[in-house]
């Protein structure tokens, strides 16, 4: 470790990466350890401790852009589910597609492709446990200790393919030296009724722990069905943690868990937003823009079961740390709903369809590292990753006529097995270089039928189809940081990511259902400045980086067949800055800000060159900014007021980057007021989002002479009350 590495590493409280430290309610927990008196108040910023490079560092310390959330920031501010996470965080963006099957993508880098054989580009981690399909993305950030955002490559230290980048969510560990409980529940528009509740109780004092974790969130429909009198947009979503710590001894400990998440919804509200004038179908649609209402011929379901166990043993010995993590995790998904949200009255041609996913994924790690006191920080590790995913698509289709029905069923297998080894060298008191590599081999066996199918809108016929491919690959990274003195670190990483290979989930034939798509590469080069100053009461973090594209994957429409192929060549520059800073009367301030220049170099896509076009789903910019105040009374309770304000500048929905597939540059504004009481044991909040009610597309796609979208929540309000023990 190196001699610049702070002694002093507080537990992360309210700092974050996109919303400013002092969030609503995080001003009790500091301003409890300090005087009320302005003059003595301490306002230097607690150290953030991320594990970003799979042990405990100092954020400042880190030589890797990374947008962390603390605890209370994620209670106060209502981070429930990832897409809070994305509309805070700078260079990371959200598609949903429907929001039981998010699209998620890091500087550009993202995938599309939800097939049985397809894996997305950025990976999302539960306590360190790869979330492999889009749809088990699925769990509540109550009781979660910190979440953190690794944007780049980071294809060493993590598991399969980590491209764009890595979402690590950590839950709050069992504590086995006190008692600890707190339950909050909510009331707000829209029928809004939420509530949850965590209680931590040592079994015996510094030995064992229980934690366990529930919350319930429902509301109405956001968007009412003027067709069947029913409501689209809604949520009910009951989710569960369980968790167990053993510490027979001080060197070693055991941990166990169980998670799991139910999600009961009608469908999204689906509408015509716009006509493709150059497709004689156009005239078959009517264009209707209102968020509030559709009138789709179904109300459609969204439904999602996941759950997963957990163990984890920690043997700490003379020369290193023996860490072995084992998982395992089950989805069922079913989903359907009327894609164009119209009924015959309104639109001749009738779109319809959804998804059932059964999959298991089961992984094993074998972790050592060095110990804490060793000079040279190391780890070597092996992983293995299994997954079988058995999964239809289904597309319901009438043109003036019968509906008739087109399935894909498929049936996939996946062996992933990887080794690695990272390690950080102190050459001098201020200089460290760090070095880590990875090789992973990935096997599928993929099975396709269109055999179930009463009509073929995108094959010629049934087909019944296997093949296997492998994959492998050696990853890298290499790289120094350097601290100029203790406020300032200077730090260069080039590090290379792969992405497997795969199979199509809707193939136009049976010989394009055997055609693989090859692996795609990305290699960042990132230099980064981490500074403080005025005695750590400001934070400043810059990084510029590049990174070199090849063989990305990417979904082409070509009528109603929509594959995925590999596109050539692309470059993605961008630049991106944090700046956190609070004063002794209060006032704080939060700002980050991401530049991003994503274009293809070699692009043909349907026989048109698109070299020069913007990678899809990518804006240009991006900026949140939080101000926030706080006030302590002289009875000790505290009164704290934040806002947010995030601009996004426009997105292309197709590598086209014509048509009416782009989303105008939007900008969200949420806010919170909190009263936490002077002994900081119940707390009151009244909060709003999307104060302005911003409407915006949050998924689009146009085909049959019409374009299809979803819109976004509308304005949501509401009162919180927090008790804790």
């Amino acid at each position: 470790m190196s001699k610049h590495t702070p002694v002093r590493l507080r537990t992360l409280a309210l700092l974050s990466g996109t919303s400013f430290c002092w969030a609503m309610g995080g001003m009790a927990a500091q301003a409890q350890s300090t005087t009320t008196s302005e003059a003595s108040l301490d306002v230097t910023l607690d150290e953030i401790i991320v594990t970003a490079q799979r042990r405990s560092q100092s954020l400042q310390d880190v030589p890797v852009t990374v947008t962390t959330f603390g605890d209370e920031e994620i209670k106060n501010a209502r981070l429930q589910q990832v897409d809070d996470i994305a509309m805070r965080t700078p260079g990371l963006s959200f598609d949903a597609f429907p929001a039981t099957q998010p699209r998620l993508a890091i500087r550009g880098i993202g995938s599309s492709d939800r097939g049985a054989a397809g894996d997305p580009s950025t990976a999302v981690f539960l306590d360190e446990t790869y979330l492999g399909r889009p749809a088990a993305i699925a769990f509540d950030l109550f009781d979660v200790g910190r979440i953190e955002v690794l944007k780049g490559p980071q294809g060493t230290l993590y598991g399969r393919n980590v491209v764009g980048g890595a979402i690590n969510v950590i839950t709050a560990a069992p504590e086995v030296d006190a008692v600890e409980a707190s339950a909050e529940a909510t009331y707000g528009n829209y029928n809004r009724v939420d509530a949850a509740a965590f209680v931590n109780v040592p079994v015996a004092t510094d030995v064992a722990a229980i934690r366990a974790s529930g919350a319930w969130r429902q509301h109405d429909g956001y968007t009412d069905n003027n067709y069947t009198g029913g409501e689209l947009d809604d949520q009910d979503t009951k989710s569960i943690r369980l968790q167990a710590l053993v510490r027979p001894s001080e060197n070693l400990s055991v941990r166990l868990g169980f998670d799991g998440t139910r999600d009961r919804a009608n469908g999204p509200g689906q509408h015509v937003v716009a006509l493709d004038n150059s497709d004689p179908l156009s005239g078959f649609w009517t264009v209707d823009q209102n968020r509030d209402y559709n009138s789709a011929e179904t109300d459609g379901y969204q439904n999602r079961d996941t759950w997963g166990l957990r163990g984890e043993v920690n043997w700490d010995m003379s020369f290193a740390t023996l860490n072995y993590l084992v998982s395992y995790r089950d989805l069922e998904y079913d989903a359907a709903y009327d894609f164009d949200g119209g009924n015959p009255t309104a639109n001749v041609i009738s779109i319809g369809g959804g998804n059932i996913e059964d999959s298991e994924l089961f992984s094993h790690e074998l972790r050592l590292m060095s110990p804490e006191s060793s000079d040279i920080s190391w780890v070597v590790g092996l992983y293995q990753y299994t997954a079988d995913t058995v999964r239809q698509d289904r597309l319901e289709l009438a043109i003036g006529g019968p509906t008739g029905t087109e399935i894909f069923a498929q049936d996939a297998e996946l062996d992933s097995v990887a080794a690695y080894a990272d390690v950080t060298v102190p050459v001098s008191d201020k200089l460290n270089l760090i070095g880590g590599i990875r090789y992973t081999k990935d096997k599928k066996t993929f099975n396709i039928t269109t055999t179930e199918s009463n009509s073929f809108f995108r094959v010629d016929g049934p087909f019944d189809v296997t093949a296997e491919e492998s994959w492998d690959a050696v990853t890298w990274r290499l790289g120094a940081d350097y601290h100029l003195n203790d406020n300032h670190m200077v730090y260069a990483m080039v590090s290379r990511g792969f992405k497997s290979g795969g199979f199509q989930d809707t193939p136009g034939s049976a010989a394009e259902a055997v055609d693989s798509f090859n692996p795609e590469y990305a290699t960042q080069y990132e230099i980064g400045l981490k500074s403080q100053f005025f005695g750590r009461r400001l934070t400043w973090n810059n990084t510029v980086f590049q990174m070199d594209y090849s063989d990305l994957q990417t979904r082409q429409v070509n009528g109603l067949i929509i594959t995925t192929n590999n596109a050539g060549e692309a470059t993605i520059k961008g630049y991106e800055t944090d700046l956190m800073w609070r004063s002794a009367n209060g006032l704080g301030l939060n700002a980050s800000y991401a530049y991003l220049d994503a274009t293809f170099d070699v692009f043909v896509e349907n026989g048109v060159d698109l070299a020069g076009n913007r990678i899809s789903r990518t804006p240009k910019h991006k900026l949140v900014v939080t101000p926030s105040y706080a006030y302590t009374f002289n009875s000790g309770a505290d009164l704290t007021m934040a806002v947010d304000y995030a601009y996004t500048s426009r997105i292309f929905d197709d590598n086209s980057n014509r048509g009416p597939e782009r989303r105008a540059p939007t900008v969200f504004v949420d806010a919170r007021l909190v009263y936490t009481s002077s002994e900081g044991d119940w707390a009151v909040s009244v909060w709003g989002k999307n104060l302005t009610n911003e409407v915006t597309r949050t998924h689009q796609a146009t085909f049959l002479g019409g374009t299809f979208a979803a819109y976004n929540p509308p304005r949501t309000y509401g009162v919180t009350l927090r008790w804790n023990y």
